[in-house]
Protein backbone atom coordinates (compact mmCIF):
# COMPACT_ATOMS: atom_id res chain seq x y z
CA UNK A 1 0.00 0.00 0.00
CA UNK A 2 1.03 3.34 -0.88
CA UNK A 3 0.68 6.79 0.60
CA UNK A 4 -1.49 8.03 -2.65
CA UNK A 5 -3.79 5.34 -2.11
CA UNK A 6 -7.54 5.47 -2.07
CA UNK A 7 -10.49 3.15 -1.92
CA UNK A 8 -13.63 2.60 -3.09
CA UNK A 9 -16.78 0.24 -1.91
CA UNK A 10 -20.16 -0.07 -2.20
CA UNK A 11 -19.96 -3.23 0.06
CA UNK A 12 -22.55 -3.60 2.79
CA UNK A 13 -20.51 -3.00 5.80
CA UNK A 14 -22.36 -6.33 7.38
CA UNK A 15 -19.86 -8.22 4.81
CA UNK A 16 -17.21 -9.01 5.88
CA UNK A 17 -15.30 -7.92 2.85
CA UNK A 18 -16.88 -4.53 3.45
CA UNK A 19 -16.24 -4.41 7.26
CA UNK A 20 -12.56 -5.77 8.14
CA UNK A 21 -11.13 -5.26 4.22
CA UNK A 22 -12.63 -2.15 4.10
CA UNK A 23 -14.08 -0.21 7.39
CA UNK A 24 -11.68 -1.98 9.44
CA UNK A 25 -8.82 -2.00 6.30
CA UNK A 26 -8.81 1.90 6.11
CA UNK A 27 -9.14 2.52 9.73
CA UNK A 28 -6.21 0.44 10.28
CA UNK A 29 -3.70 2.12 7.67
CA UNK A 30 -5.30 5.88 8.02
CA UNK A 31 -6.48 5.72 3.90
CA UNK A 32 -9.29 7.83 2.43
CA UNK A 33 -12.31 5.57 1.23
CA UNK A 34 -14.99 6.79 -0.61
CA UNK A 35 -18.80 5.04 0.03
CA UNK A 36 -21.29 3.88 -2.66
CA UNK A 37 -25.00 2.92 -1.09
CA UNK A 38 -24.65 -0.79 -1.53
CA UNK A 39 -28.46 -0.56 -3.10
CA UNK A 40 -27.24 2.24 -5.53
CA UNK A 41 -24.77 -0.33 -6.96
CA UNK A 42 -27.46 -2.90 -7.34
CA UNK A 43 -29.76 -0.28 -9.35
CA UNK A 44 -26.84 1.37 -11.06
CA UNK A 45 -23.29 -0.54 -10.97
CA UNK A 46 -21.89 2.63 -13.55
CA UNK A 47 -21.91 4.22 -10.49
CA UNK A 48 -19.16 2.05 -8.91
CA UNK A 49 -17.30 3.35 -12.02
CA UNK A 50 -18.08 6.71 -11.87
CA UNK A 51 -16.96 7.59 -8.45
CA UNK A 52 -13.22 5.62 -8.95
CA UNK A 53 -12.75 7.77 -11.88
CA UNK A 54 -13.85 11.53 -10.58
CA UNK A 55 -12.04 10.74 -7.50
CA UNK A 56 -9.00 8.66 -9.20
CA UNK A 57 -9.44 5.88 -6.34
CA UNK A 58 -6.46 3.17 -6.46
CA UNK A 59 -8.34 0.03 -4.95
CA UNK A 60 -11.42 -1.72 -4.62
CA UNK A 61 -12.77 -5.10 -3.78
CA UNK A 62 -15.75 -6.87 -5.27
CA UNK A 63 -17.27 -10.61 -5.62
CA UNK A 64 -17.05 -11.41 -9.17
CA UNK A 65 -20.89 -11.05 -9.80
CA UNK A 66 -20.00 -7.29 -9.30
CA UNK A 67 -17.82 -7.17 -12.05
CA UNK A 68 -20.20 -9.00 -14.06
CA UNK A 69 -22.81 -6.61 -13.34
CA UNK A 70 -20.98 -3.91 -14.41
CA UNK A 71 -20.17 -5.44 -17.56
CA UNK A 72 -23.43 -6.21 -18.98
CA UNK A 73 -24.80 -2.75 -17.78
CA UNK A 74 -22.11 -0.25 -19.56
CA UNK A 75 -22.83 1.45 -22.69
CA UNK A 76 -19.88 2.56 -24.93
CA UNK A 77 -20.80 6.16 -24.15
CA UNK A 78 -20.39 5.43 -20.13
CA UNK A 79 -16.98 3.93 -20.85
CA UNK A 80 -16.04 7.17 -22.97
CA UNK A 81 -17.24 9.15 -19.53
CA UNK A 82 -14.59 6.60 -17.40
CA UNK A 83 -10.89 6.97 -16.40
CA UNK A 84 -9.92 4.47 -14.31
CA UNK A 85 -6.45 4.34 -14.94
CA UNK A 86 -5.37 4.43 -11.49
CA UNK A 87 -7.02 1.52 -10.38
CA UNK A 88 -4.25 -0.48 -9.62
CA UNK A 89 -6.00 -3.11 -7.53
CA UNK A 90 -9.16 -4.48 -8.24
CA UNK A 91 -9.60 -7.57 -5.73
CA UNK A 92 -11.54 -10.70 -6.02
CA UNK A 93 -12.88 -12.59 -3.94
CA UNK A 94 -16.17 -14.34 -1.65
CA UNK A 95 -17.33 -16.28 -3.84
CA UNK A 96 -16.26 -18.46 -7.27
CA UNK A 97 -14.39 -16.88 -9.74
CA UNK A 98 -15.24 -17.75 -13.19
CA UNK A 99 -12.20 -16.60 -15.58
CA UNK A 100 -14.47 -15.16 -18.58
CA UNK A 101 -16.57 -12.95 -16.47
CA UNK A 102 -13.21 -11.07 -15.53
CA UNK A 103 -12.23 -11.03 -19.03
CA UNK A 104 -15.76 -9.37 -20.35
CA UNK A 105 -14.90 -6.83 -17.41
CA UNK A 106 -11.46 -6.01 -18.68
CA UNK A 107 -12.92 -5.67 -22.15
CA UNK A 108 -15.61 -3.70 -21.11
CA UNK A 109 -13.55 -0.99 -19.38
CA UNK A 110 -10.17 -1.24 -21.34
CA UNK A 111 -11.01 1.74 -22.95
CA UNK A 112 -11.44 3.60 -19.83
CA UNK A 113 -7.86 2.99 -19.22
CA UNK A 114 -8.41 -0.03 -16.91
CA UNK A 115 -5.31 -2.48 -16.81
CA UNK A 116 -6.45 -6.31 -16.30
CA UNK A 117 -2.91 -6.68 -14.47
CA UNK A 118 -5.09 -4.65 -11.85
CA UNK A 119 -6.91 -7.86 -10.74
CA UNK A 120 -6.11 -9.81 -7.80
CA UNK A 121 -8.12 -12.80 -6.65
CA UNK A 122 -8.03 -13.86 -3.30
CA UNK A 123 -9.38 -16.05 -0.87
CA UNK A 124 -10.61 -15.51 2.84
CA UNK A 125 -13.76 -16.39 5.14
CA UNK A 126 -15.33 -14.36 7.80
CA UNK A 127 -14.11 -17.62 10.16
CA UNK A 128 -10.78 -16.57 9.47
CA UNK A 129 -10.82 -12.66 10.27
CA UNK A 130 -10.88 -12.28 6.37
CA UNK A 131 -7.84 -13.37 4.15
CA UNK A 132 -6.31 -16.40 3.77
CA UNK A 133 -4.32 -16.03 0.80
CA UNK A 134 -3.60 -13.67 -2.43
CA UNK A 135 -2.51 -13.73 -5.93
CA UNK A 136 0.82 -11.44 -6.27
CA UNK A 137 0.12 -7.76 -7.03
CA UNK A 138 0.48 -6.62 -10.57
CA UNK A 139 0.11 -10.28 -12.04
CA UNK A 140 -3.63 -10.05 -12.87
CA UNK A 141 -5.73 -13.34 -12.95
CA UNK A 142 -3.97 -16.78 -14.04
CA UNK A 143 -5.67 -19.65 -14.42
CA UNK A 144 -4.91 -23.35 -13.91
CA UNK A 145 -6.69 -24.91 -16.88
CA UNK A 146 -6.76 -29.08 -15.82
CA UNK A 147 -8.94 -31.83 -17.36
CA UNK A 148 -12.21 -31.84 -16.43
CA UNK A 149 -13.50 -35.73 -16.63
CA UNK A 150 -10.37 -36.66 -14.33
CA UNK A 151 -11.19 -33.63 -11.92
CA UNK A 152 -15.00 -34.80 -12.27
CA UNK A 153 -14.63 -38.73 -11.63
CA UNK A 154 -11.16 -39.29 -10.03
CA UNK A 155 -10.74 -35.80 -7.78
CA UNK A 156 -7.60 -35.18 -9.80
CA UNK A 157 -6.31 -31.34 -11.20
CA UNK A 158 -4.63 -32.88 -14.25
CA UNK A 159 -2.96 -29.81 -15.89
CA UNK A 160 -3.86 -29.65 -19.97
CA UNK A 161 -1.05 -29.00 -21.76
CA UNK A 162 -0.75 -25.62 -23.67
CA UNK A 163 -2.38 -26.40 -26.90
CA UNK A 164 -4.03 -28.99 -26.20
CA UNK A 165 -7.67 -29.06 -28.29
CA UNK A 166 -8.11 -33.05 -27.42
CA UNK A 167 -9.14 -32.85 -23.44
CA UNK A 168 -12.05 -30.71 -22.07
CA UNK A 169 -10.22 -28.84 -20.01
CA UNK A 170 -12.14 -26.72 -17.20
CA UNK A 171 -10.00 -23.17 -15.77
CA UNK A 172 -9.96 -22.62 -12.40
CA UNK A 173 -8.57 -19.34 -10.60
CA UNK A 174 -5.52 -18.90 -8.66
CA UNK A 175 -6.06 -17.06 -5.22
CA UNK A 176 -2.13 -17.12 -4.43
CA UNK A 177 -0.36 -18.44 -1.53
CA UNK A 178 -1.28 -18.53 2.13
CA UNK A 179 -0.31 -15.53 3.97
CA UNK A 180 2.85 -15.76 6.26
CA UNK A 181 1.58 -17.77 9.75
CA UNK A 182 -1.13 -19.80 8.11
CA UNK A 183 -1.06 -23.64 7.57
CA UNK A 184 -3.25 -24.86 4.71
CA UNK A 185 -3.95 -28.68 4.00
CA UNK A 186 -6.02 -30.01 1.53
CA UNK A 187 -7.58 -33.38 3.15
CA UNK A 188 -9.48 -36.37 1.75
CA UNK A 189 -12.64 -37.35 3.39
CA UNK A 190 -10.73 -39.24 6.44
CA UNK A 191 -8.91 -36.37 7.46
CA UNK A 192 -5.92 -37.61 5.43
CA UNK A 193 -3.88 -34.99 3.75
CA UNK A 194 -3.32 -35.26 -0.09
CA UNK A 195 -1.13 -34.26 -2.35
CA UNK A 196 -0.33 -31.50 -4.82
CA UNK A 197 -3.18 -31.37 -7.52
CA UNK A 198 -5.43 -34.07 -5.34
CA UNK A 199 -8.77 -32.46 -4.98
CA UNK A 200 -9.80 -32.26 -1.07
CA UNK A 201 -11.85 -30.31 2.12
CA UNK A 202 -9.72 -27.21 2.57
CA UNK A 203 -8.62 -27.52 6.32
CA UNK A 204 -6.13 -24.13 8.00
CA UNK A 205 -4.60 -23.05 10.78
CA UNK A 206 -3.06 -19.57 11.90
CA UNK A 207 -2.91 -17.12 14.20
CA UNK A 208 -6.25 -14.85 13.10
CA UNK A 209 -8.69 -18.70 13.04
CA UNK A 210 -11.55 -18.01 15.38
CA UNK A 211 -12.19 -19.30 18.83
CA UNK A 212 -15.63 -20.40 17.67
CA UNK A 213 -19.10 -19.51 16.66
CA UNK A 214 -20.80 -17.39 19.06
CA UNK A 215 -22.92 -19.06 21.40
CA UNK A 216 -22.74 -22.20 19.22
CA UNK A 217 -20.39 -24.59 21.28
CA UNK A 218 -21.61 -27.97 18.83
CA UNK A 219 -21.17 -26.18 15.29
CA UNK A 220 -17.66 -25.00 16.61
CA UNK A 221 -16.74 -28.50 17.58
CA UNK A 222 -17.57 -29.72 14.01
CA UNK A 223 -15.20 -27.75 12.27
CA UNK A 224 -12.82 -26.97 14.92
CA UNK A 225 -9.91 -29.52 16.00
CA UNK A 226 -8.38 -29.84 19.70
CA UNK A 227 -4.71 -28.89 17.69
CA UNK A 228 -6.69 -25.64 16.10
CA UNK A 229 -7.46 -26.76 12.59
CA UNK A 230 -10.51 -25.46 10.96
CA UNK A 231 -12.19 -27.48 8.77
CA UNK A 232 -13.10 -24.67 6.13
CA UNK A 233 -16.05 -26.26 4.11
CA UNK A 234 -14.36 -25.36 1.11
CA UNK A 235 -13.18 -27.80 -1.93
CA UNK A 236 -9.82 -27.53 -3.41
CA UNK A 237 -6.57 -28.28 -4.62
CA UNK A 238 -2.92 -27.14 -4.46
CA UNK A 239 0.12 -26.47 -7.38
CA UNK A 240 3.10 -24.99 -6.70
CA UNK A 241 1.96 -23.88 -3.47
CA UNK A 242 -1.09 -21.76 -5.02
CA UNK A 243 -4.64 -23.01 -3.99
CA UNK A 244 -7.39 -23.41 -6.28
CA UNK A 245 -11.08 -22.92 -5.12
CA UNK A 246 -13.66 -25.88 -7.14
CA UNK A 247 -16.83 -25.18 -4.31
CA UNK A 248 -18.33 -25.99 -1.32
CA UNK A 249 -18.50 -29.42 0.34
CA UNK A 250 -21.93 -29.28 0.87
CA UNK A 251 -23.15 -27.78 -2.51
CA UNK A 252 -21.10 -31.19 -4.61
CA UNK A 253 -23.57 -32.17 -6.58
CA UNK A 254 -22.90 -36.21 -7.82
CA UNK A 255 -24.59 -36.96 -11.15
CA UNK A 256 -23.91 -40.42 -12.60
CA UNK A 257 -21.31 -40.86 -10.58
CA UNK A 258 -20.08 -37.52 -11.59
CA UNK A 259 -18.71 -34.87 -9.10
CA UNK A 260 -20.47 -31.52 -10.32
CA UNK A 261 -20.82 -27.81 -9.18
CA UNK A 262 -23.66 -25.78 -9.03
CA UNK A 263 -21.96 -22.80 -9.73
CA UNK A 264 -21.02 -24.23 -13.73
CA UNK A 265 -24.50 -24.31 -14.19
CA UNK A 266 -25.58 -21.41 -12.79
CA UNK A 267 -22.64 -19.62 -14.91
CA UNK A 268 -24.36 -21.30 -18.10
CA UNK A 269 -27.76 -19.98 -17.26
CA UNK A 270 -26.11 -16.28 -16.88
CA UNK A 271 -24.79 -16.49 -20.14
CA UNK A 272 -28.27 -16.13 -21.94
CA UNK A 273 -29.71 -13.04 -22.50
CA UNK A 274 -32.75 -13.08 -20.20
CA UNK A 275 -30.84 -13.62 -16.97
CA UNK A 276 -28.83 -11.54 -15.08
CA UNK A 277 -25.94 -12.61 -13.04
CA UNK A 278 -27.42 -14.47 -9.44
CA UNK A 279 -30.40 -14.72 -11.08
CA UNK A 280 -30.01 -18.75 -11.07
CA UNK A 281 -29.64 -21.64 -8.19
CA UNK A 282 -28.92 -25.43 -8.79
CA UNK A 283 -28.93 -28.10 -6.65
CA UNK A 284 -29.53 -31.76 -6.49
CA UNK A 285 -32.87 -33.59 -6.09
CA UNK A 286 -33.43 -37.60 -5.41
CA UNK A 287 -35.46 -38.93 -8.46
CA UNK A 288 -38.21 -42.19 -8.18
CA UNK A 289 -35.22 -44.46 -8.26
CA UNK A 290 -32.92 -42.80 -5.73
CA UNK A 291 -30.46 -41.23 -7.90
CA UNK A 292 -29.55 -37.40 -7.38
CA UNK A 293 -30.74 -35.23 -10.47
CA UNK A 294 -29.69 -32.03 -11.07
CA UNK A 295 -32.39 -28.76 -10.57
CA UNK A 296 -31.70 -25.48 -11.87
CA UNK A 297 -33.93 -22.77 -10.99
CA UNK A 298 -33.93 -19.58 -12.89
CA UNK A 299 -35.60 -16.13 -12.21
CA UNK A 300 -36.66 -14.82 -15.44
CA UNK A 301 -38.68 -11.32 -16.31
CA UNK A 302 -39.84 -13.15 -19.73
CA UNK A 303 -43.60 -13.66 -19.50
CA UNK A 304 -44.03 -15.01 -23.64
CA UNK A 305 -44.83 -18.84 -22.96
CA UNK A 306 -43.44 -19.21 -26.44
CA UNK A 307 -40.18 -17.45 -25.16
CA UNK A 308 -39.92 -19.40 -22.12
CA UNK A 309 -40.19 -22.68 -23.82
CA UNK A 310 -37.25 -21.71 -26.08
CA UNK A 311 -35.17 -20.37 -22.86
CA UNK A 312 -35.69 -23.83 -21.46
CA UNK A 313 -34.66 -26.00 -24.42
CA UNK A 314 -31.72 -24.01 -24.55
CA UNK A 315 -30.69 -23.69 -20.98
CA UNK A 316 -31.29 -28.08 -21.26
CA UNK A 317 -29.02 -28.12 -24.80
CA UNK A 318 -26.49 -25.56 -22.84
CA UNK A 319 -25.93 -28.62 -20.05
CA UNK A 320 -25.98 -31.47 -21.85
CA UNK A 321 -23.47 -30.44 -24.26
CA UNK A 322 -21.05 -29.41 -21.74
CA UNK A 323 -22.10 -31.95 -18.98
CA UNK A 324 -23.75 -34.83 -20.81
CA UNK A 325 -26.33 -34.35 -18.19
CA UNK A 326 -30.14 -33.91 -17.91
CA UNK A 327 -31.39 -31.06 -15.59
CA UNK A 328 -34.72 -30.32 -14.44
CA UNK A 329 -35.45 -26.22 -15.39
CA UNK A 330 -37.72 -24.32 -13.44
CA UNK A 331 -38.42 -20.72 -14.34
CA UNK A 332 -39.17 -18.76 -11.48
CA UNK A 333 -40.47 -14.67 -11.50
CA UNK A 334 -37.85 -12.40 -10.19
CA UNK A 335 -37.30 -11.91 -6.64
CA UNK A 336 -38.41 -15.53 -6.19
CA UNK A 337 -34.69 -17.15 -5.12
CA UNK A 338 -33.47 -16.54 -1.26
CA UNK A 339 -30.51 -15.37 -0.38
CA UNK A 340 -28.22 -14.57 2.96
CA UNK A 341 -27.75 -11.87 4.63
CA UNK A 342 -24.92 -11.21 2.59
CA UNK A 343 -26.68 -10.62 -0.27
CA UNK A 344 -25.53 -14.62 -1.34
CA UNK A 345 -27.83 -17.56 -2.48
CA UNK A 346 -28.71 -19.88 -0.25
CA UNK A 347 -28.55 -22.94 -1.94
CA UNK A 348 -30.49 -25.32 0.72
CA UNK A 349 -33.52 -22.69 0.74
CA UNK A 350 -33.83 -22.64 -2.84
CA UNK A 351 -34.08 -26.54 -2.69
CA UNK A 352 -35.93 -26.32 0.01
CA UNK A 353 -38.68 -23.89 -1.58
CA UNK A 354 -38.12 -25.90 -4.94
CA UNK A 355 -39.71 -28.70 -3.09
CA UNK A 356 -42.41 -27.26 -1.45
CA UNK A 357 -43.76 -26.04 -5.25
CA UNK A 358 -43.46 -29.82 -6.17
CA UNK A 359 -45.12 -31.07 -4.01
CA UNK A 360 -47.77 -28.57 -4.01
CA UNK A 361 -48.06 -28.86 -7.65
CA UNK A 362 -48.90 -32.45 -7.12
CA UNK A 363 -51.41 -32.08 -4.93
CA UNK A 364 -53.24 -30.11 -7.47
CA UNK A 365 -52.27 -31.89 -10.42
CA UNK A 366 -52.30 -35.96 -10.06
CA UNK A 367 -48.99 -36.85 -12.07
CA UNK A 368 -50.42 -40.27 -12.22
CA UNK A 369 -51.58 -39.37 -15.80
CA UNK A 370 -48.29 -38.15 -17.24
CA UNK A 371 -46.07 -41.10 -18.32
CA UNK A 372 -43.25 -42.13 -15.84
CA UNK A 373 -40.43 -40.71 -18.35
CA UNK A 374 -42.31 -37.45 -18.22
CA UNK A 375 -43.02 -36.88 -15.03
CA UNK A 376 -38.65 -37.23 -14.59
CA UNK A 377 -37.70 -34.86 -17.23
CA UNK A 378 -40.22 -32.74 -17.97
CA UNK A 379 -39.26 -29.31 -17.00
CA UNK A 380 -40.90 -27.92 -13.94
CA UNK A 381 -43.39 -25.22 -14.10
CA UNK A 382 -42.61 -23.10 -16.31
CA UNK A 383 -46.50 -21.48 -15.97
CA UNK A 384 -44.56 -20.30 -12.56
CA UNK A 385 -43.11 -17.44 -14.66
CA UNK A 386 -46.15 -16.47 -15.78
Amino acid sequence: MTAVDRFCSWLPYYHDMGLVGIVLGCVATQRSVDYLPTRDFAMRPRLWLKLMSMNRSTISFSPPFGYTLCARRLRPADTQELDLSAWRVAGIGAEMIHPESLQEFAIAVASAGFDDRAFLPCYGMAECSLAVSFAPLERGARTDVVDMDRLAFDGEALAVPAGNTTIKGKAFIDCGRPLPGYELEIRDDLGQPLPERRCGRIHLRGASIMSGYFGNVEASREVLSADGWLDTGDIGYQADGSVYITGRAKDLMIIMGRNMWPQDLEYLAEQQPEVRPTDASAFSIPDEDDEETAVLVVQCRESDPHKLTKLTERLQQAIHSEFGIHCLIELVPPHTLPRTSSGKLSRSTARKEFLERRSLEAQQEPRSSMPTDVQRHQPVAERAAS
